[in-house]
Parts: C-alpha cells; structure tokens; sequence
C-alpha cells in the first residue's frame, strides 16, 4: 500500500468517526429528528452502527425510515422531576393543565384528518376535558378567557418544535386575540413515532401514579449473572448519558461494584462515540461535553437569572454543606440584587422579585442535581463543592 493510500485511509476513517460522533449527539440533543433536520441524513447513514451501539450499552430503541429517527429513551431515574417540559417561548415548565392538553390533543390528532384547524382542535380538547375522571381530578378547561386560550396555543407551538404539526396558514396569536385561526397539516408518521414507553399507556390497569409509571416502565426481571449485568450497564450508561452527575451514594451495592471494574470501559466507550469527557471525582463521575451542547440547563448562563444562579451557587457551596432555609436564600439574592443592579435586569429589585430570582435559580441547581430541595430546606449536594470560592492567597514579595 502506498503511502497516499494509507492516508486517504487514514482521513477516511476520520471522517467516518466524526460524522458518526455528530450524528450520536443529534439523537441524544433531540431523540426524534425529522427528514428535514439537519442531521437526519447522518443518523439516516449510520442507524446500523448507531443502533447496535444504543442496544448494547443503554437498551434504548432506534428506528429510522425515510421519514423519522427515533431514540425511544428510557430515563435512569423516572422519579426525577427536575426536566419538565417546557413552553418553546417563555422556557417556563408546563402546568398540569397544559400536561393534560398535551394528552388530550396527540389523542384528538389520532382521530384527526390530514389537516386540522386550531380552533377544530381546540374543540376537541374542550370535549376530551369534559371527561368525567378529568373533571372530578379537578382539571377544568372550557376555552374561556384568554388565558385558556394562551394555553392551547402553548400545547400548539410545542407539538410544531415536536415536528406532529406543520404549520400551513395562519396564525396562533391571531386565534389568542380571536381575530383569526391557523391550518396545520397532521404529521402522521412523527406522531406514530412519539411515544417511547415500552408499552402502551391504555394497557396499565393502575390506577394511582406511581404504580402506573412503574408499570409503563416494568422491565422483565435477569435471571441470569450475564443478563444483571447487562442491566446495571444499561442503567449506568443510560444515568451518564443522561444525568450531570451520577453518585456513587445512589448506586446499589451491586452497581457500584461493577461500576468500580468497568469504569473505565464504561466511560471510553461513551467518549468514543459523543465526544462527552470523562470527570471523576470523589462523589461520583459526570460526562462533561467540551462544546456545551448536550445539555437542557447550563452553568454558568449569560443574563440575570444565569448570574444569579451562579452567585446562589457560590454561596451553597461556602456553607459547609449545611442545609440553608429558603428565606435566607431569598434574602441573600436580594442583597445581590441591590449590589448587581447595574447589571441584572430593571425588575430584579423590585419588592419580591428576590423570590422569583431563588426559585429559578434553585430550579436550575436541582435540575444540574447540585442542590436538594425538602421542604423548606435547600442541601446542598457534593459536586457543588466545586463552585466553593478558594480563600485568597497573599504572597509578600521580597525587596
């Protein structure tokens, strides 16, 4: 082989590694991409390699056809309740309002033509909330006002970033001021492929919430050495993947003796194939990504909330992993607010916008798993030592 061969060799394999790196992290940022995403093309290119590696290391389920690519994740931790959905403009988390028209309208859209009008669907979720079980649950939803309205077209926009509506004529605020409406086309096949529990909701008879999660996600019991161990790997590559930090704390003594043999092989085969780096400290491993790309909430962010988050950070961290009370938090952000004002938006020192200012900044930590939240107590957790500000070291210099 000549030397120009080995490196056309060399630079094709390079190629390859990188434009699979790139399409494994375009599933893991967004689990269900559209023909028309970017990077659907790759994933499209190398579904064998990435399908056998997600089977293998988390047991997750990819399917691609011309029309969709689908990572059915399952979450490491389904009692996490720090990742909620989010509305696609203002970012705040859903209500159980909204989480209830999500349902209602993926059911409504089932049921629906190839077209559909916002206001056909908002009908729709009028009749779906007038079910008997919704109404006693005390879910109430007739489209008065306009704040119900608001809320159909918040259900809208996030099932247009979910890629299930498309967008034709109209638009949705015109339908909020009552002025207008908007067409959409139904997009079957994205619908189809947005449910990733293993089995179907309507096939668990539980009737209380944690006994029907716990059935939507029920795995076969291993009943062998070799199967167990394939679990715990999928369940510690699934919490890599997808938690800042997994602690060893959390781990059963069965995990965390296999983690301790295969951390390395555990971990490597991560950074492979993401690109993620491997950071171990003395409480546990987080997978940090060098382009910040892959996560929901970063830290440090730019802008008031960003900072003060930062500085409530700092200041956890300086307690010596005391739990702090949430007045004291809120009263600390309101100094900062004071001192900062140049710099954080006009409302911030306005009376209790120190409130608000704690609860998203607690809301961010919890979700990054730096902080616990019980009750009216905030505790700190151990990876948030690393945002503890060392004492300054003063060196006398010599004449």
């Amino acid at each position: 082989m000549s030397r120009i061969d080995g490196a056309l060799d060399t630079a094709l394999a390079a190629q390859r590694t990188e434009e699979l790196r790139r399409a494994a992290r375009a599933l893991l940022r967004r689990p269900l991409l559209r023909a028309s995403d970017d990077l659907f093309v790759l994933v499209r290119r190398y579904a064998p390699e990435l399908r056998e590696w997600f089977t293998r290391n988390t047991g997750w389920r990819l399917t691609v056809d011309s029309e969709v690519a689908r990572l059915a994740k399952q979450p490491a931790n389904t009692a996490d309740g720090s990742y909620p959905a989010r509305d696609v403009r203002s970012r705040q988390p859903l209500g159980r309002r909204r989480y209830v028209l999500v349902c209602l309208a993926l059911a409504a859209l089932e049921r629906a033509e190839l077209q559909i009008t916002l206001g056909q669907l908002a009908e729709q979720l009028v009749l779906g909330a007038a079910d008997p079980a919704l109404v006693e649950a005390g879910v109430a939803f007739s489209l008065q006002g306009r704040e119900q309205r608001s809320d159909v077209v918040a259900v809208v926009r996030l099932l247009l970033d979910l890629g299930v509506l498309r967008r034709v004529a109209g638009d949705e605020e015109a339908f909020v001021a009552q002025t207008g409406d908007a067409l959409y086309d139904v997009e079957r096949r994205v619908l189809a492929a947005l449910l990733a529990a293993p089995r179907g909701p309507s096939t668990v008879t539980a009737t209380e919430f944690e006994q029907r999660l716990a059935a939507l996600t029920y795995e076969l019991p291993a009943t062998t050495d070799d199967l167990r161990n394939l679990r715990i790997r999928h369940r510690l590559t699934r919490a890599l993947l997808d938690e800042p930090v997994l602690y060893y704390a959390e781990l059963t003594e069965a995990e965390l003796s296999y983690l301790t043999s295969q951390r390395a092989a555990i971990t490597a085969r991560i950074t492979e194939l993401t690109g993620l780096v491997a950071e171990a400290r003395a409480e546990g491993i987080a997978m940090v990504d060098p382009l910040d790309e892959l996560t929901d909430v970063r830290m440090p962010d730019t802008g008031t909330d960003g900072h003060a988050t930062l500085l409530l950070a700092e200041y956890l961290a300086s307690q010596s992993e005391q739990a702090v009370t949430l007045t004291e938090l809120c009263e600390y952000l309101r100094r900062q607010a004071s001192e900062h004002r140049t710099y954080w938006r006009r409302t911030a020192t306005d009376p209790g916008a120190e409130v608000e200012l704690t609860q998203t900044a607690l809301a961010r930590l919890a979700a990054l798993r730096l902080v616990e939240r019980r009750g009216d107590r905030i505790h700190p957790r151990p990876a948030l030592a690393r945002y503890r500000l060392a004492a300054p070291t003063i060196t006398e210099s010599t004449p």
